[in-house]
């Protein structure tokens, strides 16, 4: 009789280890996070919890800047994952404003929102700032690089000085001010949790803390997942 052939147990875990590395991100909670993360560590509690978005929907909310470095480096990760999100799941950007070369940025964001703009153009723009380094500080050089991509500078400037992009500034700096968010990128999640950027955490491992409370939240508010 031939005996089993068994293979070692580190073969074994080299092998699962393998598996689950050439699992697509974005299917689901990488296995960190499916074991559960610590409040406080990988993320802190929003107090008082603030009312979502959309009464159906988990929202997710990512606070950033353009002129952000850190945001910039942030966004090969983030674009793809966002894409993958689910259906019940309603993400958006709100920029921030931590000096004052940030100031037209976040306008320029907001302005490409009425514009419905941002997805065409979110990744120009970062481009822009951070490899052709370019001066986006005041709304001139801003509209002369979004008339290069088709949208005329009269459009631009009457949406960058309209009442909606001023209502949603003001609107940003209540989040901002609620959330209590002191650095970016952050991502905050229904109204209930930040993520942490625990120092020295990469941030590709930012976004298994979010899977998480994402299905921490569907949880709390009883919404089926789509």
């Amino acid at each position: 009789m031939e005996s089993a052939h068994v293979l070692p147990v580190n073969s074994i875990r080299r092998r699962l280890v393998l598996l689950l590395a050439s699992l697509p991100f974005g299917l689901g909670v990488r296995p960190a996070a499916a074991e559960g993360m610590k409040e406080g560590v990988d993320y802190r509690l929003v107090s008082p919890a603030l009312p979502p978005e959309s009464s159906t929907r988990v929202e997710v909310i990512e606070f950033f800047s353009y002129a952000c470095p850190g945001c910039n480096a942030f966004e090969p990760s983030l674009e793809p994952w966002v894409k993958k999100l689910p259906a019940d799941v309603l993400f958006h950007r709100i920029p921030v404003v931590y000096h004052d070369s940030w100031l037209a940025p976040a306008r320029l964001y907001f302005a490409l929102d009425v514009l419905g703009e941002t997805r065409r153009l979110d990744q120009a723009v970062f481009d822009a700032i951070h490899k052709q380094h370019a001066d986006f500080s005041n709304p001139e050089p801003i509209a002369k690089f979004l008339e290069g991509h088709g949208i005329p500078q009269k459009n631009f400037n009457d949406a960058f000085n309209s009442c909606s992009v001023e209502t949603k500034m003001q609107r940003s700096k209540s989040l901002l001010a609620a959330y209590k968010i002191d650095q970016v990128p952050e991502i905050a999640v229904d109204g209930r949790y930040v993520v942490n950027p625990a120092e020295g955490r990469r941030q590709d491992d930012v976004l298994p803390v979010a899977d998480y409370l994402i299905a921490e939240a569907r949880k709390q508010r009883k919404l089926p997942k789509q």
